[in-house]
């Protein structure tokens, strides 16, 4: 590996110090409550958002823009703690409701919603404001906002896929790693797969070229991570979509253990299954974990709704091999084909035989994985 130059790793990093000091320094200077929100998904009916609240510390120092400020904003957002019990309204056209957060101060909305956006209006605001806290000087009440993607009537299909050894290694899927090789490096053909990008591009915009999918992401990672991948996804021109963690983990005054994932990954699909009422989806996934499983039980569950699996192979041993063309064989009595896939071209050639993608879509991918071989 070439190492980067001084003057190239001092402005990587000066990147870096940026990028990790823009969340606490959107919430002001005068610190208190701030709302963080995730970009939500949702259909003319109903939509989904997840957001936080904090409370971070003030900065009593008049500092200019530069390495100083982002340094001191950086310990704002590492110090800044989950505020329980906050009660925030969300409102999305004409219809709002009231939240409570949690106890590490997420809060979940979903949304009856009735509008009449023009069917090509994919992105939409939800409007968020924190209702004034107990403590004294909280007489005002904090406001944010949030992006909801919204997809076209016509649609055929959605899309949900794993990230962790699916897009990317997953030994890249800590925070600081990734961020030296984005900001640094720029390696971002060593932390995704390769030919991942153009083959979630052709799903995104299938079989037309223009169908623009729901791409809605699922990670066993924590929440820290969010911004960092954002921007991964960003570099690496993948399509853009919510991105939806399993859990909160982590060495925290609040939360010094993690909390288990067991069966949440299910419990978010189910969730977009059901706002997505009828849809028929993609799945991907990888081997190395219990993604198989899971995809065929929800297939089981929900009979015709699920159309293919796409599995990356990232196990090794024979007997994984086995018990994946078993789950193929039970998912197949439904009407799915589950892909065991050694690459993405692999996937994306059944994408096109089966009319998820066109064939430009398919010789995109081709070409990536061949540059990259």
């Amino acid at each position: 590996m070439n190492l980067p130059t001084p003057r190239k790793l001092y402005r990587g990093l000066r990147k870096m110090l940026r990028f990790l000091a823009r969340p606490a320094r959107r919430g002001g200077r005068r610190g208190g409550r701030v709302i963080q929100t995730y970009r939500g998904y949702g259909s003319r009916r109903s939509v989904f958002l997840i957001g936080r609240v904090f409370r971070q510390p003030g900065i009593g120092l008049n500092l200019k823009e530069g390495p100083l400020d982002d340094i001191v904003n950086i310990v704002r957002r590492t110090v800044r703690w989950g505020v329980r019990d906050a009660r925030l309204t969300v409102t999305v056209g004409a219809a709002s409701v009231d939240v409570i957060t949690d106890r590490d101060g997420y809060f979940h909305v979903t949304l009856d919603v009735d509008e009449d956006w023009p069917d090509r209006a994919f992105w939409q605001q939800a409007r968020l404001r924190l209702h004034p806290g107990r403590r004294e000087g909280e007489r005002e009440p904090v406001e944010a906002s949030a992006d909801l993607y919204i997809p076209p009537r016509d649609l055929d299909h959605a899309v949900i896929s794993d990230i962790d050894d699916t897009v990317i290694y997953t030994g890249v899927a800590s925070k600081l790693t990734m961020m030296y090789q984005l900001f640094v490096l720029k390696a971002r053909h060593r932390t995704a797969f390769p030919g991942v990008s153009a083959f979630y591009r052709a799903l995104f915009h299938g079989d037309t070229g223009e169908r623009r999918r729901p791409m809605l992401y699922v990670s066993r990672g924590p929440w820290s991570i969010y911004d960092v991948l954002e921007e991964f996804f960003h570099l690496n021109r993948i399509p853009h979509g919510p991105i939806l963690f399993l859990r909160e983990w982590g060495v925290t005054l609040q939360r010094p253990l993690p909390i288990r994932a067991k069966d949440h990954k299910a419990m978010l699909i189910r969730r977009m299954l059901a706002l997505y009422d009828g849809l028929p989806f993609i799945l991907i996934g990888d081997s190395g974990q219990r993604d198989p499983e899971v995809y065929a039980e929800l297939v089981e569950q929900y009979p015709g709704r699920v159309r293919a699996i796409y599995i990356r192979h990232v196990h090794r041993g024979s007997d994984r091999d086995q018990s994946i063309q078993a789950l193929a064989e039970r998912v197949a009595a439904q009407g799915c084909d589950m892909i065991l896939a050694k690459d993405s071209l692999e996937m994306a050639q059944h994408a096109f035989r089966h009319g998820y993608i066109a064939r430009d879509g398919l010789e995109e991918v081709r070409a990536d994985c061949s540059r990259r071989s």
